[in-house]
């Protein structure tokens, strides 16, 4: 069946149109990151997805295509996936203050998203101004690993393919499934990393803790800020946790209520050089880490330990 087959189910409206199965996504995402298709039908895809929204089994096929493509990374201990895809806009981008909270725990931390975005702050160059590595294959990854250093990799470096239809979005002006596929890559395709997921609005909350159940996912799903996976300074989001797919209460975290009573200090400034000036500051210990970050770290490693338990307790039965 051809792409355009596809884009008469998919194009009917919000209300016509029909949703396709797990074989027919991943099928019509295969022909679309192997460049099968023109852009005049990668643009009908990115719109008619746009209109109709995507279902449980149609991110599931869309995601298997993408890891396919993807270079794999094998590491020896569960890792942790921070999907960087938003970057900063007004607050400060602490994505990358995140990872180092998490390696100083001696957790294995890859960040992965685009290399830039005309109009934000991404994790990207934050990266670069703190002087932490940035991978271009895997062994940069396992060498920053053993360092006890997390590490960034540019999607166009980890997913070619799957880079050139995020792309897509600077001629379009749109977002297209791709974006949602590249927060939910797991690229050890084993199921060896937590990944944090995380969403802008809620009806996507919705059908992420879906895809997440249905794909037996261990996964932080959370209200990003800003979509970056990273929480709020100022106030704690909801953080859900997913272990093999099911919710986890004992392991979430409840999103902080109330009038808040004080204010992290946080830089004025939102570009890359000062957010890199705050977050050494941060770790060096001359200034105080944000409450919220620091619960959102204490609650994947709790999450991690729950997860080594739980494989330690099937080997031994």
């Amino acid at each position: 069946m051809t792409i355009a087959a596809y884009i008469k189910e998919i194009g009917r409206g919000k209300e016509g149109a029909r949703s396709l199965t797990q074989a027919q996504a991943y099928d019509l995402m295969s022909q679309v990151l192997d460049g099968r298709v023109t852009d005049l039908e990668i643009g009908a895809f990115a719109i008619a997805m746009r209109i109709k929204g995507e279902t449980t089994e149609e991110l599931a096929g869309f995601l298997d295509a993408a890891q396919e493509r993807c270079h794999p990374l094998r590491p020896t201990h569960p890792m942790v996936v921070l999907p960087s895809y938003n970057g900063a806009r007004k607050l400060p981008n602490l994505t990358a203050l995140l990872a180092l909270l998490l390696t100083q725990e001696g957790i294995p931390v890859l960040v992965h998203g685009p290399s830039r975005d005309p109009g934000r702050v991404t994790t990207a160059e934050i990266f670069h101004d703190l002087g932490l590595p940035v991978a271009h294959d895997a062994d940069d990854v396992r060498h920053a690993w053993a360092r006890r250093e997390p590490v960034f990799i540019a999607t166009e470096v980890l997913c070619p393919p799957l880079a050139r239809l995020l792309d897509a979005r600077w001629v379009m002006g749109l977002r297209n499934p791709g974006h949602t596929v590249a927060k939910l890559l797991d690229p050890t395709r084993g199921g060896a990393a937590l990944r944090v997921c995380n969403y802008t609005h809620p009806e996507y909350g919705q059908s992420l803790a879906q895809f997440l159940q249905h794909s037996g996912a261990n996964a932080m799903l959370m209200r990003g800020t800003e979509g970056e996976p990273v929480a709020d300074p100022r106030r704690l989001p909801k953080l859900d946790v997913f272990m093999r797919g099911i919710q986890r209460p004992d392991l979430s975290l409840s999103a902080q209520e109330g009038v808040l009573t004080e204010l992290p200090v946080l830089p004025r400034a939102i570009d890359a050089a000062t957010t890199a000036v705050y977050i050494q500051s941060v770790i060096s210990g001359e200034k105080p880490a944000p409450a919220p970050l620091l619960h959102q770290s204490d609650c994947i490693r709790r999450a991690l330990d729950a997860w080594s338990l739980g494989t330690s307790s099937e080997l031994s039965a």
